[in-house]
């Protein structure tokens, strides 16, 4: 449906013929057009509450590539205060991702896709997000000029020429083709947020933003999209969710009682609270993740009794007392 809307958005678009009088219908089709053009400004500049992550890739799926790039995005989601609601790993399937990006764009504040965007035949993200939102792929300038300064030749490259045309020259072309809603500013669906890279992230329907699925290149662009996102964020300085951590030697079947009363004392505070078993060790982890920094140190006290514990850092800090008694 959004798709047919966005043709019928570009067609309106066009200069209509001066009939001397503006007629219901003429009003309707342009207030639909506003209504498309602002729902993706709305998306691009609204509130960052929740976020959805797409990894693409049959590699993936296929066990030859493992996936880090969504755990650096939990990370990431987590410090700056984002609620990271779903990571899905899909194939290289034009259906699935069309499927998958227009649900979570619709779904979630802000989205990222990773992989796809390469120069061979299976990398085919841009090209299925822009059908998904019915847009057309252009070739980029910027991102030639770019592309074209600070990158080189692979050594088999010997003989690549810009100004010849190759199937060497066609593919690395694929690469700068975006996704471009030509009724919106282009400037704001193409991000160059790191200077040493001619990589740019380009962004579809507001909220969707696509990149690479190399981990360095993922993780480089995420840090350099940071600052235009933390002015969204709820907490403008970015601080994010906390969490305390408490190492007990409790079964988890024998503190769950606890948890459980616990949970439902400080869920109405958006704090949430998470028992995890440590197989081959002596003390499970019982955490406590949310906003409210204050409220969660007051629970400090209280929660280590509850558990019979200790707040640490980090999990295993409270193995070496542990470690002690394996060696005495």
């Amino acid at each position: 449906m959004f798709a047919r809307l966005s043709q019928l958005t570009r067609h309106l678009s066009r200069p209509l013929p001066n009939y001397g009088h503006t007629s219901a219908a003429g009003v309707a089709r342009t207030s639909i057009g506003a209504a498309i053009m602002s729902s993706s400004e709305d998306r691009s500049r609204r509130m960052i509450h929740t976020a959805g992550c797409i990894i693409i890739g049959d590699e993936v799926l296929g066990g030859k590539t493992v996936d880090t790039n969504s755990a650096h995005f939990a990370k990431y989601c987590f410090l700056l205060g984002m609620n990271l609601k779903r990571i899905e790993v899909i194939g290289d399937d034009e259906v699935e991702i069309g499927e998958a990006v227009r649900r979570m764009s619709e779904n979630y504040d802000f989205v990222v896709t990773s992989g796809g965007i390469g120069p061979t035949h299976d990398d085919i993200t841009y090209e299925s997000i822009a059908k998904a939102f019915n847009l057309p792929l252009k070739l980029h300038n910027e991102t030639l000029k770019l592309m074209k300064a600070l990158s080189k030749p692979h050594p088999s490259q010997k003989n690549f020429s810009w100004d010849e045309p190759s199937p060497a020259l066609d593919a690395k072309l694929r690469m700068v083709r975006l996704p471009i809603d030509e009724s919106r500013d282009e400037k704001s669906q193409v991000l160059f947020v790191d200077e040493s890279l001619w990589v740019p992230i380009s962004v579809v329907n507001g909220n969707i933003h696509i990149l690479p699925g190399i981990p360095r290149l993922f993780t480089q662009l995420l840090d350099g999209l940071k600052p235009l996102l933390v002015p969204r964020l709820e907490n403008p300085e970015g601080k994010g969710v906390y969490r305390i951590l408490f190492s007990t030697p409790m079964a988890e079947s024998e503190v769950a009682g606890y948890l459980t009363k616990l949970a439902a004392e400080v869920e109405p505070k958006g704090i949430k609270v998470g028992s995890y078993p440590r197989w081959g060790r002596k003390r499970n982890s019982v955490t406590l993740v949310g906003k409210d920094k204050d409220y969660m140190e007051s629970l400090v006290p209280q929660i280590e009794k509850g558990v019979d514990g200790i707040r640490v850092e980090k999990e295993e800090d409270a193995d070496e007392s542990e470690d002690e008694e394996k060696g005495s």
